[in-house]
């Protein structure tokens, strides 16, 4: 292992590793006092995130990494990892461990060993293996592995000191005496790669070797720009050494670091299992399977996002916002402030039809923000108890015809609360099969947490309604998912995910998320539906706004939908939750009836995404398929319109 003098001053770059959900940005919030999101299910970190940190009296920078189940990496979050590894530009890693998954989670402490480079290993959710009956001889398994071993309680911040010191002693510490070795061929194998390669690599040349043999293309390509050669003597050795194998060198290699880390495991871990845990267990199971979980699922769907977040965060309490404090006091306020304004035009722009403050401001704070924050805070209870993993697996087999795996559930579920983030965290899904139709869907047929929450109170009272807008919405998701699994080339979905344990949500993790989560929808939001109002106001004023309107109203008209509506299809164009404020004021007024409420709630919902969404399809999927989808998704979302018109009238 290369030593790393701890110069005076020194600013180390300290790398958190690990499988998803394992807890690395829980720990992360712990080093350095910055929060990123924690969630009981995995995918949730899917880009490297920064923040300085003080370990001892030395500076640092904690790198927070997407989960990485191999340093062979299958997705674009683990590459991003990988590559960071690889390319060596830190001092050190903490190998962060699911300590009641230790069997599983050494694998990749091997191959981090492999690197040559300080390793700490934190053996994460202590008090959670405890509640199983898991024991880890931590010091036995620190003297096998030749690293330090420290376990941690992320979330309570347990063991941290602990665990800054070490990192701190390992930077400096010479390399054990010898790394475990493979049977079978396979530890002889990467010495013989290894004793061919002669460039300088930034880790140590037995990853390099490993990785190589088992045909990783950057890695190869990596050894032919600097090996002198251009790596055809490694090439030779490793073609010598696959002769001896009985198995594909990716199969092999994994089996042997499984043999080696079963046997380092039943030498550390004992287990009794706890009474306590057996209720848990069984429903943790059973929530994947159907007889359960779709009961289940039901129950959350109309308890959770139905009752509380339709009729409690976006009936009662927008309508006191609505009635008690914007039409009572704050919007009286503002128009008596400006009242003394002589140019209407002026006066407008701030308490007019389009105004910043009587439109702007109210949609953000009084429409948007409470169904928001209702929506977040019932996503963060589900998200930290462990459901969503769950959620996926029961899922699965629905998903696999739409050409997916239950993996999507994640991305399709983050949709629900963002779907700009939820674009981004496709890039989680193995095959770019999967990320192209799960962005679609995602474009197409996932309301955000503000837009759904609108149109459940929207619906809350109209039974028909929203039967309609759910079969619809439902409906077009599923067979355009069908189609596009049909029509898109690609392998078909393999589903990998790990499933930690049911837990009670912890009171302090969620209403962390929640107004962390709300601070950041708010501040996102209101300076765009401040923007957004100016753009209606000089619309308006320079009558480009009316254009529209009458260039809109004949295609809504062939919806059934009056002028109007004209105006609400505009504001969706800027986002997709301030056109469904829009539809939310006209109904109120009484300018909609029942079916037009229905056809325009539907027509919204599949409606082409928001700004900020479409550009986040520009940068994971590219401009050519971004703009194809959205080619896509408007007609289509008016073709869909028109027939529910069509079929409300008929039966009406």
């Amino acid at each position: 292992m290369r030593t790393v003098p701890i110069e005076p001053g020194a600013r180390l770059r300290v790398a958190l590793v690990g499988a998803p959900n394992v807890g690395k940005s829980s720990l992360f919030r712990q080093l350095t006092g910055r929060y990123a999101t924690v969630s009981n299910y995995p995918g949730t970190s899917v880009e490297i995130t920064r923040a300085s940190a003080l370990l001892g009296e030395t500076a640092a920078e904690v790198i927070d990494t997407p989960g990485l189940q191999s340093l062979l990496p299958f997705t674009d979050e683990e590459r991003v990892t990988r590559r960071l590894l690889v390319d060596g530009a830190w001092d050190a890693v903490i190998h962060v461990v699911d300590a009641k998954n230790l069997p599983l989670q050494l694998p990749l402490t091997l191959q981090l060993l492999e690197l040559g480079r300080p390793l700490v290993v934190a053996l994460n959710i202590a008090d959670e293996a405890e509640r199983l009956g898991v024991r880890i001889a931590h010091a036995e398994l620190s003297r096998r592995l030749g690293v330090p071993v420290v376990p941690v309680v992320a979330v309570e911040g347990r063991g941290i000191q602990e665990l800054r010191l070490a990192v701190l002693a390992a930077i400096g510490t010479p390399a054990p005496a010898h790394l475990p070795e493979y049977a079978n061929g396979v530890g002889h194998a990467i010495r013989e790669v290894r004793s061919r390669l002669t460039g300088t690599y930034a880790v140590d040349r037995s990853a390099v070797s490993a990785l190589f043999l088992q045909d990783d293309p950057e890695i190869t390509s990596l050894i032919a720009r600097t090996e002198p050669d251009g790596g055809r003597v490694a090439g030779y050795a490793r073609r010598a050494a696959l002769e001896q194998f009985d198995a594909p060198p990716t199969y092999r290699v994994a089996c042997e670091r499984q043999r080696t880390a079963d046997e380092i495991a039943r030498a550390v871990v004992t287990w009794t299992p706890a009474p306590s845990r057996v209720w848990a267990e069984w429903l943790g199971r059973n929530l994947s399977r159907p007889l359960v979980g779709v009961p289940v699922l039901l129950a959350v769907l109309y308890l959770g996002l139905y009752q509380f977040v339709g009729v409690l965060g976006g009936g009662v309490v927008v309508d006191w916002i609505e009635t008690s404090v914007f039409e009572q006091r704050v919007t009286p306020f503002f128009e008596r402030l400006f009242a003394g304004i002589p140019w209407e035009s002026v006066r407008s722009l701030y308490v007019g039809e389009y105004g910043l403050l009587t439109l702007g401001l109210r949609y953000a704070v009084a429409l948007i923000l409470p169904i928001v924050g209702a929506f977040f805070l019932f996503f963060s209870i589900l998200e930290d108890s462990g459901y969503f993993p769950r959620l996926a697996l029961l899922l699965d087999r629905v998903f696999k015809r739409l050409g997916l795996s239950g993996r999507a559930v994640i991305p399709m579920v983050l949709g629900f609360a963002c779907d700009t983030m939820a674009t981004m965290v496709t890039r989680t899904l193995e095959s770019r099969r999967e990320r192209v139709l799960a962005t679609l869907l995602l474009a197409l047929a996932i309301p955000c947490s503000a837009q759904l929450g609108v149109f459940l109170a929207l619906l809350a009272g109209n039974p028909l309604a929203m039967t309609t807008w759910v079969v619809s919405v439902t409906g077009t998701f599923l067979v355009v998912g069908w189609l596009g699994a049909r029509l898109l080339p690609g392998p078909a979905p393999v589903f990998q995910m790990e499933i930690p344990p049911l837990r009670r949500p912890r009171l302090g993790n969620v209403m962390t998320k929640t107004v962390t989560r709300m601070q950041w929808y708010f501040l996102e939001v209101l300076p765009l539906f401040l923007l957004a109002s100016v753009i209606l106001w000089v619309m308006d004023l320079t009558g480009l706004f009316a254009v529209m309107v009458r260039i809109l109203s004949p295609l809504l008209g062939a919806l059934g939908l009056p002028a109007e509506t004209a105006q609400v299809f505009l504001l969706g164009f800027f986002r997709r939750d301030y056109g469904a404020a829009g539809l939310f004021d006209l109904s109120r007024q009484g300018a909609l009836d029942p079916i037009q409420v229905a056809v325009a709630a539907v027509t919204l919902t599949l409606f082409i995404p928001c700004v900020a969404q479409f550009l986040m399809m520009v940068k994971e999927r590219g401009p050519k398929t971004a703009i194809g989808m959205a080619a896509l998704i408007t007609p289509l979302a008016f073709g869909v319109g028109f027939v529910v018109n069509l079929v409300l009238r008929a039966i009406a």
